[in-house]
Order: C-alpha cells, then sequence, then structure tokens
C-alpha cells in the first residue's frame, strides 16, 4: 500500500509561485488519507460480516437437518442416567448357532432389611427362617436388634419367596429389582459358557458379570448397551452337544475313568460344532474351586482346553506327514521297524513284533513307534519343532474362552535327538486335546492351518498352508486304513467312513517320578467321511479300564474308539449327513470279460 504524501514537494513549490498557502495542500492531502483509511475499514467490516453470516447459516442448516431426522426417527422413552459410573445391569443372551438359548436372564428380585425401619424384629426373623430355611433365626434376629442399618437377606429369590415375605407386613424389610443369569439346559455346555455372578450391587440394580467360559471372555460385549441387546452366537449346535455329551458320560461309567473330554469340530472352518468335558456342573448353581488337590479333580476343569497330556500314538501321523511333504518318504516307502531300537541308555519297542520292514501307510496302521521314530530321525529336531509350529502345537489354542492360555503345551527342555524320536509317538511333548483336533483338521481340510472357534460366522479367511493337498490325501487314505484294518476297526461306521488315530499313553505321575504302569490316556482323533472330510473329532479318557473280557484292557482301541463311533453314529445325521456306501478301492478293482 502507497501512503498518499503530505506535504509533495512539486506542489509546494508550484503554490510559491503561485503565491498560495502550501498549508492547504497538506489540509486536503490529509482529508483524503483519511476517506481512503475509512473506506479500507468499511469494506474489511463487509467482508468479515459476509464470512460471519455464512457461519450462522451452515450452523442453523445443521441444526435444522438433526431435528429433522430426531422427528423422523421413531420415538423413545427417554431414560434417566445415574451420574458418576452407573450400573449396568442388562446383560445379552447367548445362543447356540441355530438361535436356540444357552444362557439368558430372568427379572427377580433381592431381600434387604433396614433394622430401623422394622416394627416386630422378632417376628420377622422367625418368619424369614419359616421361608427361607438355611438362614439362622438367632443370627438374624442380632442383625436385626443391633446397631447394622442395612444389611442383605437373599441375593436372589422367586416370585413366591417375595409374596410370602411380603405378608410378613414389616416395613423394614424391602425388595430390590434384579437382572439374574439362567442357563435353561442345565449342564449341557457347562465349560464352555463358564458361568456369571454379581459384581457390583446397589438396592435398585445390580452388575451381572460372566466369572469364566465365554461368559468372562465376553464379557465386555455382553454388557454394551450399544449391541441393543443383540445375542452372541456361538458355533455350537445344542442338539448335538447334548448327544456328544450323553454318550461321552455312558462311555466314561462303563469305562470307569477318572474324567473324558470330546470335540466334534467342522473341517474346514474350525468351528467347534461340540465340546465336552467331564465331570462337569451346573452353571446354575456354580461349584467353588477347590483350595487344594490336583486341578483335574475339580467339575470346573475343562480337560479339552486346560488339561495338558501327552497323547499317544495319535501324534504318529504328523511325523508321517512331515516325512511326505519333505519328500522323504512315500506311503508305500519300506520302513526298517526291527526291535528294540536303542538310543544311548533309552530303548524303544513297539507293542507287537511286526517284522523287520513295514511300508509308511503300514507304520501309521500298526501303529509302530520304531518306525515313526525312524522317520522322525530323517527330518531331524529342528526340522520337527518348525512343523509342529506351524501346526500350532507350541503355543496355547486361540479358542476364545478365557481359560485358553492356561492351557500351555509342555516342550522338552532340551529338543534333542531323543525327544525328537519320542514327540513322533507323541510322548515327550503334551498338548491339550483341542491341539490335537485343529492338527487333525489341517490334515483333513486339505492342508491348511485350522484356529479352532467359538463363533459362528459364514465366513472365514483360510489359514496358511502347512502341507500340500497331495500329501493331506495321503494322510487321510492312512487314516482310512487305521479304521478299515488297523488297530482302530471297532471305529467303523458304515455309511460314514471313519478315518482316524489311536493312541494310548502311559500317565506320568503327579510328583513327576516317572509313569504308571496301570493308568494310561487313551485317546481315537479323526474325521469322517474320510474321503471329503466335513468333521474332525477327537474322544478322550483318562485311566480307563475295559474290564469286560478276562483281563483289563486300557488301550484306546477298546475304550475310546467304541465310544467315538457311538458319538458319530448319534450325530452323524443330526449334522445332516446321510450315509453313504463306500466304493472299493481302486486297486481291487479287476476288469473281467466273457
Amino acid at each position: 500500500m502507497i501512503r498518499r504524501p503530505l506535504r509533495p514537494l512539486a506542489r509546494i513549490l508550484k503554490a510559491r509561485e503561485r503565491g498560495e498557502n502550501p498549508d492547504a495542500i497538506e489540509r486536503e492531502n490529509l482529508r483524503l488519507r483519511h476517506e481512503e483509511n475509512r473506506d479500507r475499514a468499511r469494506s474489511r467490516a463487509e467482508g468479515r460480516l459476509l464470512v460471519l453470516g455464512g457461519c450462522f447459516f451452515l450452523a442453523f442448516g445443521a441444526i435444522g437437518l438433526k431435528m429433522g431426522g430426531m422427528a423422523g426417527a421413531p420415538a423413545e422413552e427417554p431414560r434417566a442416567s445415574a451420574s458418576g459410573n452407573p450400573i449396568i445391569a442388562q446383560r445379552a443372551d447367548i445362543t447356540d448357532r441355530k438361535g436356540r438359548i444357552l444362557a439368558t436372564n430372568l427379572d427377580t428380585y433381592a431381600l434387604y432389611a433396614q433394622p430401623p425401619q422394622m416394627v416386630d424384629p422378632v417376628r420377622s426373623a422367625a418368619e424369614l427362617v419359616r421361608i427361607f430355611p438355611e438362614l439362622d433365626e438367632q443370627e438374624l434376629l442380632e442383625d436385626f436388634t443391633g446397631p447394622r442399618k442395612f444389611m442383605w437377606i437373599r441375593k436372589q429369590i422367586s416370585p413366591e419367596q417375595r409374596q410370602a415375605v411380603h405378608d410378613i407386613g414389616d416395613p423394614g424389610l424391602l425388595f430390590g429389582p434384579r437382572e439374574m443369569r439362567i442357563y435353561p439346559n442345565g449342564p449341557i455346555a457347562a465349560h464352555i459358557l463358564g458361568g456369571a455372578s454379581y459384581g457390583r450391587e446397589g438396592v435398585s440394580s445390580a452388575e451381572v458379570i460372566g466369572v469364566a467360559g465365554v461368559e468372562r471372555r465376553f464379557d465386555a460385549y455382553l454388557r454394551d448397551p450399544a449391541n441393543e441387546g443383540a445375542p452372541l452366537r456361538l458355533s455350537l449346535d445344542l442338539t448335538v452337544q447334548s448327544a456328544v455329551e450323553e454318550v461321552l458320560l455312558g462311555g466314561m461309567n462303563l469305562l470307569n475313568a477318572r474324567g473324558a473330554a470330546a470335540v466334534l469340530m467342522e473341517a474346514k472352518t474350525g468351528e467347534i460344532v461340540a465340546m465336552a468335558s467331564l465331570p462337569d456342573f451346573d452353571p446354575n448353581n456354580r461349584p467353588r474351586p477347590l483350595t487344594k488337590g490336583s486341578p483335574a479333580d475339580s467339575p470346573l476343569f475343562n480337560r479339552m482346553v486346560q488339561g495338558v497330556y501327552e497323547l499317544g500314538s495319535v501324534f504318529k501321523i504328523f511325523a508321517v506327514a512331515q516325512g511326505l511333504e519333505m519328500g522323504l518318504i512315500q506311503p508305500s516307502t519300506m520302513i526298517d521297524t526291527k526291535g528294540p531300537m536303542t538310543w544311548g541308555r533309552f530303548r524303544i519297542r513297539d507293542f507287537h513284533d511286526y517284522g523287520p520292514q513295514l511300508s509308511a501307510t503300514d507304520v501309521i496302521v500298526e501303529s509302530s513307534n520304531i518306525g515313526t521314530s525312524r522317520i522322525a530321525l530323517m527330518f531331524g529336531a529342528e526340522k520337527q519343532r518348525e512343523f509342529l509350529g506351524e501346526l500350532g502345537m507350541l503355543e496355547p489354542t486361540a479358542v476364545e474362552m478365557i481359560e485358553a492360555p492356561t492351557g500351555k503345551p509342555l516342550l522338552p527342555a532340551q529338543w534333542s535327538e531323543i525327544s525328537t524320536m519320542t514327540i513322533s509317538y507323541g510322548h515327550g511333548l503334551s498338548v491339550t486335546p483341542l491341539h490335537l483336533a485343529a492338527g487333525y483338521a489341517t490334515l483333513a481340510n486339505g492342508g491348511l492351518k485350522v484356529t479352532p472357534t467359538l463363533l459362528h460366522k459364514a465366513n472365514r479367511a483360510p489359514g496358511e498352508r502347512v502341507v500340500s493337498e497331495q500329501t493331506a490325501a495321503a494322510t487321510r487314505a492312512m487314516l482310512r486304513a487305521v479304521v478299515s484294518r488297523g488297530t482302530a476297526s471297532l471305529g467303523d461306521v458304515e455309511g460314514y467312513e471313519v478315518g482316524g488315530k489311536t493312541g494310548t499313553a502311559d500317565k506320568p505321575k503327579e510328583n513327576g517320578g516317572g509313569y504308571y504302569k496301570d493308568k494310561v490316556i487313551s485317546t481315537f482323533a479323526g474325521m469322517f467321511p474320510a474321503t471329503d472330510p466335513k468333521y474332525v473329532f477327537v474322544v478322550t479318557f483318562d485311566e480307563p479300564v475295559e474290564t469286560t473280557g478276562s483281563i483289563p484292557r486300557r488301550t484306546a482301541g477298546w475304550t475310546a474308539v467304541p465310544v467315538a463311533a457311538e458319538m458319530i453314529r448319534r450325530t452323524a445325521p443330526l449334522l445332516g449327513l446321510r450315509p453313504q456306501v463306500e466304493g472299493a478301492p481302486y486297486e481291487g478293482i479287476s476288469l473281467a470279460a466273457n
């Protein structure tokens, strides 16, 4: 900006020549300068008013749009909120994959007393004991007549009990509304659901919180008002879960087992259709945790997720799969099975003498420890650990349960050559049965890693490839041969083409001093139908004994296998699988002409 000079020299000189007063020029220029400043200020003010008007227009337009949206929304009763941190009482339902209720809420009342307001404490105490026999009348009377101004009597009462207390007529006995968590199916899926209890409590509401299982794992989701009460849908099928638990309980009782566990899982998605652990409990009346003794003695202990065991020969298929994948063997490759196999002071023996050689397929069919060990030595400890890591055997499972991180596999302190040999046939590495199910699902679905899940979703991203489709198909054929002509022949269910592997592992002593001679963990893991598996399963028993013969039998072929067969026989129709006529193998067909 160029400022107007007040006394321009040229004009001053001319004015003096003409005899005019030069001060008039200065006054005129000063007046013009003031007018220019005024015009600039007015222009600047008009621009600011224009911008401010635009802002007001936009603000009122946004308010108008919001008011229009609110006017078009459905009417809703306003909710009063307490100051501070209010107690959130509502909790969403839990359903199975078909929407059937597994956990829901029931409106009930809590009973409390305000002794200063009581009219007849003696009569009230006597009447309360008549309604609630578990209460102590003398303790109630001491509380009612003592200095206490508030006390809980019962956290939950039935409508009949509420009416009976109301009939006492004492103004000091009051009721507070409650939301009670109930499990209408009783102990079915108890370990999965876990249970719920009360957190923060007030006289007008109480906080229902999860204490275990998916109730604890998804506690924030189930209590979040933003979900508008949308249920948590699990991958379980209630009817299949009930059938699995019924068959497993019958098998546990017949085999005099200390405990049992089973899982049925979709091979491609990893969705758990049924999962059970015995002994179980009723989450409506959840027992207290044990304070001493073994955790496995508690009905709260989930053997499928928390139980870490050496599972025995069910692991052999992983060693053979790795040998096939690395190109070290073929199904027909002959393996040296002469025994015993020695390594330092250790001796590895087979259950039977299978002769000097077996094919890789027959190593699985006959369950040869020596043959599996020799295959494992072909790829060594480092490759074995890497492969089992890819299968997810070295970390806790990622299943959506609060207990899952406690099921951490037990690895050898030093993964030596002897560890490689024993791990190949299921000793020296302890995992949960759910780890085993995930590993078998990887072979069943064509070689893609499977992560077990309890959530039901329409689309799941496939896992990373662990083995090729050719390797997976070869292992499935071997597992089918185990059932059709091997150690799991009692597991053959007509029309469902079951494939699987048995495992009988000596149970380690609790004090770490070796293994029991007469206590085992017996397991049967497999899939059906074997040519195109839809489901994988694992059935395991803790200390089973089959006593129908002349001598006690503890091997999985006599314990876990028949129970698994009955489980498949009961659940396959519920899963929508029709029995199929199994065709003859190609090598058994010959061309004939007349």
